[in-house]
């Protein structure tokens, strides 16, 4: 994969060129995959967010590079995301773990 630059959004043309791909390959991926969901502008076109990239950064590993199938992996990124912790449930885990330490800091 190519590097993007670090925009806030990119068009289809510069994700598939990062990629190295067609943007009817992106755009099939879109239909495949329903959590790639790239905002669309008032003229229709997509404007892919770095998360987006992230996604099909996944996408193209797990089917360019690694050989799953479509269904494969979808499963995968099904398994994945079920495994991963969000980012708030992360902050608020550690936030615990915080005041038990001070807790423990103060009883000592």
């Amino acid at each position: 994969m190519h590097t993007l630059p670090n925009k806030r959004y990119y068009s289809i043309g510069e994700v598939a060129e990062a990629f190295s791909v067609n943007t009817s390959l992106i755009r099939f991926w879109e239909t495949q995959f329903p959590q790639l969901n790239p905002k669309k502008n008032a003229r229709g076109a997509r404007k892919f967010t770095p998360e987006d990239v992230a996604l099909l950064t996944q996408i193209h590993h797990l089917v360019k590079e690694k050989g799953f199938t479509l269904e494969g992996a979808k499963s995968q990124l099904k398994l994945e995301r079920k495994n991963a912790m969000t980012t708030a449930e992360l902050i608020a885990r550690l936030e615990g773990v915080k005041k038990e330490l001070i807790a423990i800091r103060d009883q000592l």
